[in-house]
């Protein structure tokens, strides 16, 4: 069971056990705000409803600008495991620039590619190569990206992950 942390502000900021949660409810760190119904925890000292989100009754300060670090999994899930240049199935990435011509690991330089396509293009650009690619690299958007533990979401989450959208 997962709970999702809200910031004082409605900002989603993160997915924790619900034993993380009931401690800073208990603490009088965060709120509850829903809960899972028929589903007590029980304590030594009582009941406690268990929390499915929760948030905190102080603001906290998110550092840096909450950029997605660029990795092979997180460009194949950008891009639903499809081949940016032919569409079938991927499960290998490629360099729109190749590295040995100064292409850097970025999401703009990186798309998912099939093994196939990324063989028969090697060490080209896709312009050398005559083909165009099926979308436009970029940084992935949205609270499924920003918040971690959000890929496996619960219903109840749903309008508070909208909100950060």
């Amino acid at each position: 069971m997962r709970t999702l942390v809200l910031n004082a502000g409605y900002e989603p900021l993160a997915v924790v056990s619900f034993k993380r949660a009931l401690v800073l409810v208990m603490n009088e760190k965060a709120t509850v705000v829903e809960r899972v119904d028929g589903d007590p925890v029980w304590a030594a000292a009582g009941t406690y409803d268990r929390p499915a989100v929760i948030i905190l009754t102080r603001y906290v300060r998110v550092p840096g600008a909450r950029r997605v670090p660029v990795t092979r999994r997180g460009v194949l899930r950008r891009d639903a495991h499809r081949c940016g240049y032919c569409g079938k199935a991927a499960s290998t990435i490629d360099h729109v620039l190749p590295r040995s011509r100064g292409g850097k690991d970025t999401w703009e330089n990186l798309v998912a590619c099939c093994l196939r396509c990324n063989n028969i293009k090697g060490d080209r650009t896709p312009q050398e190569m005559m083909w165009e690619l099926r979308l436009i690299p970029g940084p992935p958007h949205g609270s499924s990206w920003t918040v971690r533990g959000v890929d496996k979401s619960d219903p109840r989450w749903e309008p508070y992950l909208a909100l950060a959208a």
